[in-house]
Order: C-alpha cells, then sequence, then structure tokens
C-alpha cells in the first residue's frame, strides 16, 4: 500500500450528545482554503437520514473546529431518505458541491425498487463559505431519475465545458456542460471500467480531481466480490478527461480495527507536496493518510 495511516486515526468520530450525529461521522470533502483544510463530512443519528456537518484543521492533521449543528440538510422529495457522499470543488468564486440525493422512485417505476440515489448538486460562495454562513444555492439534480452516485466535477473548465465524472454502475462516466444544471444534451461515455478482482464489483470517483504538472490525479474506490472496499489511484490526461490510466494496485485497503471492510474518500487536498486523503473508515468514522506526491506517480512510470 502507499498512502501512510495517521496515528492519531481516527480523527473526527461521531458525537452521542448531538442527536444528527450520533451514530455515524463519515465520508467527506475536503477543501483546503485561506490556510485551513475545510471538511464537511456525512453524518447520521438514530433515525438513518444523512445530514452534513462541518470541521476544520489549520495543520490537516488535527481538528480545531467543529460545529454542533449541520451546515446542510435533506429538503426536497428527492432527498427524503439524505443528502450522502458529498465532493467539493472550487470553481472561481464558488464551492460547487455535488452529493447523492437518497429519495424514492416515481410510482411509475415498475422495477422492485422504491428507493433512488440520483445525483444532487448545489453552491456556495467562498465568502459565505469561510464566514460559516450557509446560504446554499439552488439544488438541481442534473441527471434526473438516472441512478447515479459518486459525482465529481474539474475545477477547470475543457474547451468552455465543464467536466463531470459519475458513476452508473459498475463504471465511470464522463459528462460535459456549458451550465451546472443541465447535463441532459452531453453524450456520456465510460472513461473507466472494473479490471482487476479487488475492483470487479464496481468502481466510482471518489475526491474530485487535483490537477498536477504531469496530469490531474483521481481517487477512487473499488469493491470486490465480497464487497470490500478499497481505495485506487488514476492519471488523467491534462487536456483530455476520457484518457484515463489506473493504477492496477489499490494504494489504500482496509486493515485497521477501525475500518473493517471499508475504506471510502470523498475529500484529498495537496499540502506541501503532500496528498491528504481523507477517508470514511466502515461507514462509522473519519480518517486520515497521506503520501509525498511525487511516489504517487510511480504506479505509472511501468505503463
Amino acid at each position: 500500500m502507499m498512502l501512510i495511516r495517521y496515528k492519531g486515526n481516527p480523527i473526527l468520530k461521531p458525537r452521542r450528545e448531538h442527536n444528527w450525529e450520533s451514530e455515524r461521522a463519515f465520508n467527506c470533502a475536503a477543501v483546503c482554503m485561506a490556510g485551513k483544510v475545510h471538511i464537511v463530512y456525512r453524518a447520521q443519528g438514530a433515525d438513518g437520514i444523512s445530514r452534513l456537518g462541518y470541521a476544520s484543521s489549520s495543520d490537516g492533521y488535527n481538528i480545531d473546529e467543529r460545529l454542533d449543528s449541520p451546515i446542510f440538510s435533506p429538503s426536497a422529495s428527492h432527498e427524503q431518505f439524505g443528502c450522502e457522499d458529498q465532493r467539493m470543488t472550487r470553481v472561481g468564486d464558488d464551492d460547487i458541491m455535488c452529493y447523492t440525493a437518497y429519495g424514492r422512485r416515481r410510482r411509475w417505476c415498475t422495477v422492485d425498487k422504491t428507493r433512488l440515489a440520483q445525483v444532487g448538486m448545489t453552491k456556495i460562495s467562498v465568502g459565505n463559505f469561510l464566514d460559516h454562513q450557509w446560504n446554499w444555492g439552488r439544488r438541481v439534480y442534473p441527471l434526473p431519475q438516472v441512478d447515479s452516485k459518486n459525482c465529481v466535477i474539474f475545477s477547470e473548465k475543457f474547451n468552455g465545458k465543464y467536466a463531470m465524472y459519475h458513476r452508473i454502475q459498475p463504471h465511470i462516466w464522463v459528462a460535459y456542460s456549458s451550465t451546472l444544471e443541465d447535463w441532459s444534451q452531453s453524450h456520456h461515455r465510460i472513461v473507466m471500467q472494473p479490471q482487476e478482482r479487488w475492483e470487479s464489483t464496481k468502481i466510482g470517483a471518489g475526491a474530485p480531481p487535483l490537477k498536477t504538472e504531469r496530469g490531474w490525479l483521481l481517487l477512487y474506490h473499488g469493491v470486490d466480490e465480497n464487497f470490500t472496499y478499497r481505495l485506487g489511484l488514476a492519471l488523467i490526461d491534462s487536456n483530455t478527461p476520457e484518457k484515463a490510466l489506473s493504477s492496477k494496485k489499490p494504494i489504500l485497503e482496509p486493515s485497521a480495527p477501525y475500518e473493517q471492510n471499508i475504506v471510502f474518500t470523498c475529500g484529498a487536498v495537496m499540502l506541501d507536496e503532500k496528498l491528504f486523503v481523507y477517508y470514511g473508515g466502515d461507514d462509522r468514522v473519519i480518517c486520515l493518510a497521506t503520501c509525498d506526491e511525487s511516489e504517487l506517480f510511480t504506479l505509472f512510470r511501468s505503463k
């Protein structure tokens, strides 16, 4: 494994004194702004509804601040079962948040499944975010009634268009749009598919792609036939999101007691040429693993 676990793991745990996060505090977005790492995490209480909480760290390791109330909660019928597995991307003066809107299917659906996980999207100005003024923008569902998850947005446009990765099981798909609200005119195509045994059941994007001098780094998760979740890494062409080269081997797999059979990331940042990966362990706690940026590219030298 390439990622090194932080000795102080887990860095965030559920808090019994708060009903909304009494059972689980796990999969989190992470963005670096104003000298801090800002963490937006998924939490659940006894009702099983996912809401989003906030914490921050000035050094990337230790939590300095954690709010007592959720900063984002389900509001629409599309989200009646929760808002889950959020990712955040800085685009200009806004932070774009993609999340899984977990709600009920329309009655005319004939398959034996009453719940639907679809992509939700909203944004907040950087100023409001840093001031803890949670004035989120309008919530949109860019792929309406499509059973899709694990949506990430690139921080730069390609030929004047936004680029999105999302997961229609078992593949990672790419799409483009001139607006964040409407992706219906885009031709969606598969960009990555399961290839190795450790990812044989399905794969999905993890943290939003991180731009480097050698291309975009994409952390992703892979699930095997025993439903063990591991983390992999892909190198994406600087100018063409369709060109992806996977690491073949996982860079982190569950082995610590607090992980059981799940490591799952939604957020990562670069600090002082080191990759900080914030991940959920066993769908219950938040953990941290790191790696020097230069070491990541050794995975792709022979390919």
